[in-house]
């Protein structure tokens, strides 16, 4: 069993956050940058919308008496909408108020203090659902067999990217608005957004860039002490070891803020 050293940043999410370890997927590389201070646990589960991620979360979100025992969880991304924003009567389907309440679930269940799972330690990242490209998306279910019917619509997608945005800035938390990111970096024409899907629904590296990019941007704008820039190394780097007093030297730091070098 792996010791408890570092803690984490965890993902969850339906199947875009799920691919986020593919080469150059956003989880890969938030792994790379934080090597070494902060672990990525992905628990993104394909095909999942709101409703079946909660009872999940429950249960990959360590309760307050457990929390001590287990790595925390420094830094949460919720990424989900994708497949709750599918098109009656697919299993899929979540009704848009359903999906803001779960949404509010999640985060409520982390910074409620009343709550089993309440973590005080802990910060959120909303991540809204990409624009769906229904070109790409229906010419992917038509070549399929059987051929299946077109399951989203581009104006629906877009409703439950917006209720995103309405629920994080009910609860205050920063939401990473990634319809309008990717809509208008290709000229909001729906047919480029093959650009950054690669088919119609997922995100490809392009557009797994994107979100990476935004997750720094965001973390060093509302986050700022959880840069990997001003994390520590929970073990020294091999430059600075104590040969004198080397089992202490070695032992584990948490991955606080580095010091501030004082000015010259």
């Amino acid at each position: 069993m792996a010791a408890y050293v570092q803690d984490v940043i965890m993902l969850v999410g339906d199947s875009l956050t799920q691919g986020g370890f593919v080469p150059h997927g956003f989880a890969q590389q938030l792994a790379h940058v934080y090597n070494r201070k902060l672990d990525v646990f992905n628990r993104g589960l394909s095909g999942y919308n709101t409703t079946w991620g909660l009872p999940v979360f429950e249960q990959v979100f360590a309760k307050q008496h457990e929390q001590q025992h287990v790595p925390k969880v420094r830094l949460l991304t919720i990424w989900y909408g994708a497949n709750d924003a599918c098109i009656p009567p697919s299993p899929q389907h979540v009704p848009l108020p359903e999906f803001s309440a779960n949404l509010r679930t999640m985060i409520r269940s982390v910074t409620s203090p009343s709550s089993p799972h309440y973590s005080a330690i802990t910060k959120i990242i909303l991540i809204t659902p990409p624009p769906v490209n229904t070109h790409q998306r229906g010419a992917d279910l038509a070549s399929r067999d059987p051929p299946r019917p077109l399951d989203r619509e581009f104006e629906t997608t877009h409703q439950y990217a917006e209720a995103v945005k309405i629920v994080g800035a009910q609860e205050g938390v920063p939401v990473i608005d990634l319809w309008t990111i990717l809509y208008d970096a290709c000229g909001r024409v729906e047919e480029k957004l093959s650009e950054y899907l690669y088919d119609g629904l997922h995100v490809n590296q392009k557009g797994y860039q994107v979100v990476f990019d935004e997750i720094i941007k965001t973390v060093s704008k509302h986050y700022p002490e959880l840069h990997y820039d001003k994390l520590q190394n929970v073990f020294i780097g091999h430059a600075d070891i104590n040969f004198e007093n080397l089992r202490e030297s070695l032992q584990k730091r948490i991955a606080m803020p580095s010091p501030i070098p004082a000015s010259k």
